[in-house]
Parts: structure tokens; C-alpha cells; sequence
């Protein structure tokens, strides 16, 4: 007779949200939730143990201050500290421009702009800090949602195992291509920049001395990041078909390409892989909120990679959602009620809005070689460097302190 297999283990009966989505965004809410209390059961198309065990992920993420300080007081960042590399100054590029824009942290203060971590030991940090967290966080293994069905009080996901997942919030992290946010009915408008994204570790005989560069080619932006020792993270984006042919070269071809369009401030230039690439486009979802849905992350908006700021805007989801739920909690509300979804919504329009546009306003502005437009944003970025007040704003908006701020991201308890 042939042993029949053992059901799935059955995920918790009573937890206040269920996580689709186990990347960064959806392990960071998770943890942020279970520093206020509230429990929550995590699923994943993927085993995130087994992803980081992999090292499938070789990208890394420029960490804003105000990211920093939400993911110490949450615990996460202790453990990436030491290889975590510190940004200093940025400067920033046009190509054929004679003057540069140069931003120093030391006009605002003592503290970094930022640091660039990668994404493994980043993820890694998170479900080390989460495996502490008792009963408050579950991962039901790997599965894919295929049906979502609110009733009175719950939303109930159904996966493909046939396995249900219930909570009164159901929270969509998984990714720009949400199924969940498919699910919850909300809409979402898609632009195709055409662009994609070579990404590899460059070594180079120059010191960066913490130093961001981002360089606008025609092709689209190229920036090259610090990390430790004389090494930086290349973002490099181009047409797609160019960025597929030049992600193809051999080392010695793709050093002269790379040095040829970024010079030699940094030195001779060396790859030292892994190399891939990343197609680009833009999706922001026309809504965050459904009836007992909340989107984070790139869920909600994945914007191009062109400021570095799209982990640190999902962060601010992450801690805009965390403080509007634990603080209904507190008061006895329903977490997934809809004016608690509505106050997170309010708290998310305009900082989201504003940065998609921006971001998609710069791709758009210096994706290009026409001579009007060039001499427009060269004029701009003179404008920048020569008012005080300007610089000092654009830095402190790289920081991720203007605004008005979660308590989170002040480094304060959720």
C-alpha cells in the first residue's frame, strides 16, 4: 500500500495579520509588528532561510539614516553594523558636464546620509531577530496565494496547497508583481522605462572614501556605491538591449566599457562579479488599501532605481503601518478595520506620490542626449550646488529625515 504524505502543518488559528511576502519588506513588518505586540503569520512562494542560504540575492541596498535608525531599534541592524559601509558624500554627474554636484554630510551633521548593506546578510539579520520573537511571528512554509475572501471581521487567503490563512488584516509584500494585490482587486499602472539594471562589485585602486558617485549617461544613470575595503556596488542602467550585450562581456572588455563612461577618479576599475541584470519599470498601485488588505513595499509602488530610495520608502510603509495598528491595538480597535486602513492610506499618499514622481520626473530628464534638455538640467544641478539651501535640503531628503516622521524611523518603539 503506498504511505500517503502528511498534510501541511496547519498555520495558527488566531493571529492578528497574515504576511504575503518574505523579502525584506514583508520580514521588516513582521519584526516591527511584533515589537508592539501583535502577531502575524508569515508565507512565501519560497523557504527565506533557504533564499539566504542560497545567495540567489547579489544585490545590495542603500540604507537611508532614518532607515537605520528604525532597523536599530528594532534590533536588525546590530548584526549587519560591522560590514554595513558609511556614505559620507554623494556626487552626482552629467556626462560631457564639466562641474559636478557635490553633497557632505558635514553640512547637516555628524552622521552618515546613509550606509550600503547587502541584501542576504540584511535578510538574514531579520529572521534571526524574528526566530526571537516567540509566539508573536509563524512561518507557514512555502506556498503561493490563489484566493482571497473577506467576511465579517477576517479576510481569509486561500493558497494553492489548499491550505487557509486567516487574520483580520491580510498585508501584501510580496513584490512589484503582488498576486495578492491581484486578489484584493486594486489596480495598478505599469510604465516600461525600457531600461535595465547591470549589477556587480567593482574593485578599484583608488579609495572611494565613502563616497556615493551617480553619473547620468544618456543610457541612464550609473552609480557606484561604497563598500568595504576598496570595492564599490555598480548599478549600472542602460537600454535594454545595450545592458544585455555589455552584462556579457568579459571582465577585461566590460572594465574598459565601465571605465570609458565613469573615468578615473576611482582608479583602474575590476569586476569581481556575480553580474546580472535587471529589467526597470514603474508600477504604483492606485490604491494601498483594500477591504482588509494593506500593500507595503513594492507592492504598493516600485519605483526606478535611480535615487536609491525604494527599500527606504517601503520602509516608510513599514513604519507608518506599524505605528497606525499598534496604536489602534492599544485603543481595543480592529487592526483591519477600514478608518485604521484609511489613516495609513492618508499617512502614505503624499511621501509616496512625491517620490514616484520625482524619481520617474529625473529617469525621464536624464535618459537622454537631447541638447536642450541638457543644458535645462545642467542648470539645475548649478542651481543646486550654488544655494546653500537647496543642497542642504536635497541632503537631508537622501537622509530620509524631512517631514514629518513614524516614531520608527525617529528611532523610537513602535
Amino acid at each position: 500500500m503506498a504511505s500517503r504524505r502528511a498534510p501541511p502543518r496547519p498555520a495558527p488559528p488566531e493571529v492578528d495579520t497574515v504576511i504575503v511576502g518574505a523579502g525584506l519588506s514583508g520580514l521588516t513588518v513582521a519584526l516591527a509588528l511584533a515589537e508592539a505586540g501583535l502577531s502575524s503569520v508569515i508565507v512565501d512562494r519560497v523557504d527565506p532561510r533557504a533564499a539566504v542560504a542560497g545567495r540567489s540575492d547579489i544585490r545590495t541596498t542603500a540604507i537611508s539614516l532614518s532607515s537605520r535608525r528604525m532597523l536599530t531599534v528594532l534590533g536588525a541592524w546590530q548584526a549587519v553594523s560591522d560590514d554595513a559601509e558609511p556614505i559620507l558624500d554623494i556626487r552626482v554627474s552629467d556626462a560631457g558636464a564639466r562641474r559636478s554636484l557635490h553633497y557632505d554630510h558635514a553640512e547637516v551633521g555628524d552622521e552618515p546620509m546613509g550606509h550600503i548593506v547587502g541584501n542576504g546578510a540584511l535578510k538574514a539579520s531579520l529572521l534571526d531577530r524574528l526566530a526571537g520573537q516567540g509566539d508573536l511571528v509563524h512561518f507557514a512554509g512555502p506556498g503561493s496565494a490563489a484566493a482571497l475572501e473577506v467576511t465579517a471581521g477576517r479576510a481569509t487567503l486561500t493558497l494553492e496547497d489548499g491550505r487557509l490563512l486567516s487574520a483580520p488584516l491580510v498585508i501584501a509584500a510580496d513584490g512589484r508583481m503582488s498576486r495578492l494585490r491581484a486578489l484584493a482587486g486594486i489596480r495598478h499602472t505599469t510604465s516600461d522605462y525600457h531600461q535595465s539594471s547591470i549589477v556587480d562589485t567593482i574593485a578599484h585602486s583608488e579609495s572611494h572614501r565613502n563616497m556615493a558617485h551617480e553619473r547620468f549617461l544618456p543610457g541612464g544613470p550609473l552609480a557606484l556605491l561604497p563598500l568595504s575595503g576598496q570595492r564599490s556596488a555598480l548599478v549600472w542602467t542602460e537600454r535594454t538591449a545595450v545592458a544585455e550585450r555589455i552584462a556579457k562581456l568579459d571582465d577585461a572588455a566590460f572594465s574598459a566599457a565601465l571605465e570609458e563612461r565613469f573615468g578615473e577618479s576611482l582608479g583602474t576599475l575590476t569586476p569581481i562579479g556575480p553580474r546580472r541584470t535587471y529589467p526597470l519599470s514603474l508600477i504604483v498601485a492606485e490604491a494601498i488599501i483594500a477591504d482588509r488588505v494593506a500593500l507595503v513595499g513594492d507592492a504598493a509602488h516600485a519605483i526606478h532605481p535611480i535615487a536609491g530610495q525604494g527599500f527606504n520608502l517601503g520602509l516608510r510603509d513599514v513604519a507608518a503601518l506599524a505605528e497606525v495598528l499598534a496604536d489602534s491595538a492599544r485603543l481595543g480597535l480592529d487592526v483591519g478595520s477600514l478608518p485604521v486602513l484609511r489613516d495609513y492610506q492618508r499617512r502614505r499618499r503624499f511621501d509616496t506620490m512625491s517620490l514616484v514622481a520625482a524619481t520617474d520626473g529625473l529617469t525621464r530628464l536624464f535618459s537622454n542626449d537631447i541638447a536642450p534638455i541638457k543644458a535645462v538640467r545642467r542648470i539645475g544641478l548649478s542651481m543646486v550646488e550654488q544655494v546653500p539651501v537647496l543642497r542642504r535640503a536635497a541632503i537631508r531628503h537622501a537622509m530620509g529625515t524631512l517631514g514629518t516622521l513614524p516614531r520608527l524611523l525617529r528611532g523610537e518603539p513602535v
